[in-house]
This record gives structure tokens, sequence and C-alpha cells, in this order.
């Protein structure tokens, strides 16, 4: 999902957020129909192609009798601390993974990463992590918890005064700007891309993993 996407909600979401709104959060309520909340909380997701990775036996085929275990990251959960002045995100997710041969108790590590991505596009911390999956005997599913977390500057995360006001200012029919979507004012969609950050999460994968879940 896209900043604009997360920004851009759906109006018929108006009724939950209402319920959230807290002072410092901006509602976009103008021009366009939109009634969006927007939070200094990063968004939490998984990158395409990195939420499954395969694992074949032998290691260098790449047909479906020589798949040996297969895994995916799904139920990410998070949650959010932003009562002070850094902002602490906390996420959990499962993998559910399948193995073929399911003689004899067998336990499989996979890696995994978490980033903090601020404006789409520039990674300010990255971890690489372990999720140990045990399956027992004769068993051919199985499945583990993972958690990454993300602190994030609050300040940094929070839209300049004068920004908020060029997107919450009421605009009239007749103003010169009254049909300008602000969000659509380079200067506006510069300022929400510095000021948003995402927590996200996958498998580290080799190249050719990475590959393999682009082309399969």
């Amino acid at each position: 999902m896209t900043f604009r996407n997360a920004l851009l909600a759906a109006t018929v979401a108006a009724a939950a957020l209402a319920g959230c709104q807290r002072a410092g959060d901006i509602v976009v309520e103008q021009g366009v129909g939109i009634t969006a909340l927007r939070s200094v909380c990063p968004a939490v997701g998984v990158p395409d192609f990195t939420g499954n990775v395969t694992l074949f036996n032998p290691a260098d085929a790449r047909t479906a009798d020589a798949i040996d275990v297969t895994a995916a990251i799904t139920n990410v959960r998070s949650q959010c601390d932003d009562s002070g002045s850094e902002v602490y995100s906390t996420a959990t997710f499962d993998v559910i993974a399948q193995r073929r041969d399911t003689q004899g108790s067998r336990t499989v590590t996979i890696p995994y990463y978490s980033t903090v991505v601020r404006g789409g596009n520039s990674v300010i911390a990255k971890r690489v992590g372990e999720v140990t999956i045990n399956f027992a005997d004769g068993q051919d599913r199985s499945w583990a918890q993972g958690t990454a977390g993300a602190v994030v500057d609050r300040a940094a995360a929070t839209l300049p005064a004068d920004i908020r006001e060029r997107i919450t200012r009421r605009r009239r029919a007749g103003e010169a700007d009254a049909a300008i979507d602000p969000l659509n004012e380079p200067e506006v969609r510069t300022a929400l891309a510095r000021a948003s950050f995402e927590l996200l999460i996958g498998f580290q994968l080799t190249e050719d993993q990475l590959a393999y879940n682009a082309t399969r």
C-alpha cells in the first residue's frame, strides 16, 4: 500500500476513524469527499514477493517435486505507543510452514528482516531475525511467531504546521483553489512522504529465492 492510498481512506471509514481522533491527528474532509486519519505511527506491512519462501532439496533444483519446505508470513498485527517524543511500534506475525517429507521430527530455521522506511524509499534501520519451525514426526504443517519493532522520532513523523493548514483549510466555492486537491500539490506530497514511516517485514531471501517468488 502506498503512502497516498494509506492517507486517502474511503469515506465509509469516517465513523470508525472519528472514535480514534486525538489532538495532533489530521482529518481531511474537503473537496474530494475524503475522510482520513493520519497517524504518527508507522504503517506495518509485508513488501511484495517477500512474504513467502520456498526451500528445495536439492537446493539448486526448481521443480515442483523438489520442493522441501514452504512458509508464509500471515496474521501481521501491530501495536503503537505514540504518547511520548519517540513513537514505539511493535509487530507480531505468524509463519505458517509446510513440509513434503513428514518422516521424523525436524527443525527448520528461516531468517526474516524488519526495516523502517521513510518516505517510501529511504531505509533508516534494518534488523535480521530468525523464526524456528518445529515439525513433529508425521506432521506436515507447523507454525511459529515472529516479532519486529520500530522507533520513530515523533517530530519527524509530524507534518509542519503550514502543511497541516493547507490540507485542512476549508475551501469555499468561488475561491481560486476550491477545486484543487491540496494533496496533489508538490510541496504537500513531499512533506507527507517525509513525515511518513513504514515498518516492513519479510523473509530474508537470497537473490535466487526472490527471483523465484517474482516469477512463479
